[in-house]
């Protein structure tokens, strides 16, 4: 999102944790900090937030920052729930404070959602919860949000604030442990065994250049035309793209070319939903957002990153702006323009 907001013009502002150390780093690679200013930092520390917010007086602020693991979740809810809902919290009242902020995009997770194992999709309207630390937090994000919007910002009539709830995103340069595509990435380069946990759990997957286009529109419609846009807001794939975990790991590892990865299935004792989509009907209708790629292009852009980051790694950077710059000049694909 960083190097797509460079691209447009914008300037831009961020602050994250470090990389973790023993994995590679986009990044690092993909010089991410380059063209922009860079803050490394905890956004559990409020008094670092609000520093960064004074010093860069942010108009529009995007807020990605999170725990975003389920299996870590249940190593260390403390940190998750600290991260994704004091961490939201700090955002806000940052965002309250800092005179120059105007829009607040906060992005959460299709998991916010009281799943139900329906087979129905979820709408913005459904039951917020969730059962493990992970969604359980994000759930309180979304809370922590509407609490803002409904109270704080609306007696202030200043600053507005709408969520983002997507997920299951795949795309090049995730390294992240316990995620599908890094596992089978690293399995490939190992010519180890694919261990799946949760083989037949269905999901909407979805390239990431498709959510941030989401996350953008929504920021700009928000800055320009306020309270209308104010609320959660659904990004998903269409239909075509909720498979499960065993289909879209077979189809991957038969896009790629020598692979000799096999698949292990390996039950995971931990709870996480079997069936999950999002209706995304409202960004489609009042947004003008829709998805564009299907599976199979999802995947081969996906898998073509990575084949061509492991032949040189340092091509990381220019690899992004490629996908980028691909991505958003189709007609197809209308790039925010401000």
């Amino acid at each position: 999102m960083a190097a797509w907001l460079k691209l447009c013009g914008a300037e831009v502002t961020g602050l994250s944790l470090a990389p973790e150390e023993g994995r590679p780093s986009l990044f690092e690679d993909a010089a991410i900090a380059s063209g922009m200013t860079s803050h490394i930092g905890d956004i559990r520390d409020f008094a670092l937030v609000r520093r960064v917010f004074d010093e860069a007086k942010p108009e529009i602020v995007f807020h990605l920052a999170a725990q975003p693991l389920v299996r870590r979740s249940y190593r260390d809810p403390l940190t998750t729930y600290g991260s994704n809902v004091m961490g939201t919290v700090h955002v806000l009242e940052a965002a309250r404070q800092c005179d120059s902020v105007r829009t607040v995009v906060a992005v959460t997770t299709d998991k916010c959602y009281a799943n139900e194992e329906w087979v129905w999709p979820y709408r913005e309207t459904d039951r917020l919860g969730g059962k493990d630390p992970y969604s359980n937090s994000k759930a309180c994000a979304e809370l922590v949000v509407d609490s803002y919007r409904s109270s704080i910002f609306a007696m202030e009539g200043r600053v507005k604030v709408a969520t983002a709830r997507g997920g299951n995103v795949i795309g090049g340069g995730d390294w992240s442990e316990d995620r599908l595509v890094p596992d089978i990435v690293r399995s490939i380069a190992a010519d180890e065994t694919v261990v799946l946990r949760n083989p037949g759990a269905v999901r909407p997957w979805q390239h990431v250049l498709e959510l941030i286009r989401g996350y953008m529109v929504l920021g700009q419609r928000l800055h320009l035309e306020g309270d209308a846009f104010a609320s959660g807001w659904n990004f998903g794939p269409d239909k075509g793209n909720e498979v499960t975990v065993e289909t879209l790991t077979r189809k991957m590892l038969a896009g790629w070319t020598g692979s000799k990865a096999e698949i292990r299935i390996e039950q995971s004792p931990l709870a996480e939903a079997n069936y999950l989509r999002l209706d995304h009907s409202k960004a489609v209708s009042l947004l003008g957002w829709s998805p564009v790629l299907d599976l199979d292009t999802t995947i081969n852009l996906t898998t073509d990153w990575y084949r061509r980051y492991a032949a040189d790694p340092t091509g990381a950077g220019a690899l992004l702006a490629e996908q980028i710059a691909s991505y958003r000049d189709s007609p197809s694909r209308p790039e925010p323009t401000t």
